[in-house]
């Protein structure tokens, strides 16, 4: 993966919100806003209070981009989503639904990259989808 596609650009969150799930995306267990905080201010030169950060980490929650396990009085958060560029599908789709795949498709026809790996994962989920439709016939 390269890094626009695994690093948060912050057009998405937004600049804090994309600091905040860069931390979550680099590490292998739950953090709590106190520890969020702590790496966040050991880069910056104005701290952040515990109170901002347990608020953006409440909205990643609730856009989905997060998710959360009770630790204690408080929450522990993972991220919920591989990226931003997740984040960035979702939004879309939810917008504008059907509506949107048309445009997508005819956008990834002028990089053949990005068209290669559309035809791949199109491909990948019909041999999922005849593969499930097997089993569910043979039980």
């Amino acid at each position: 993966m390269s890094g626009s596609e695994s690093e948060p650009s912050g057009i998405i969150l937004g600049p804090l919100a994309s600091e905040v799930m860069r931390v979550l995306w680099r590490t292998d267990h739950p953090l709590t806003p106190h520890a969020v905080r702590d790496v966040l201010n050991r880069s910056r030169s104005a701290p952040l209070a515990y109170t901002t950060v347990m608020t953006v980490l409440a909205r990643l929650w609730e856009r989905g981009a997060a998710s959360r396990v009770k630790q204690g009085r408080s929450y522990a958060y993972t991220p919920a989503v591989a990226n931003e560029a997740t984040l960035a599908v979702r939004s879309v789709l939810r917008s504008y639904g059907a509506a949107a795949v048309a445009p997508f498709v005819e956008e990834a026809r002028n990089n053949p990259e990005i068209l290669a790996r559309l035809e791949k994962l199109v491909r990948r989920f019909e041999d999922e989808g005849a593969e499930r439709a097997e089993g569910e016939g043979s039980g």
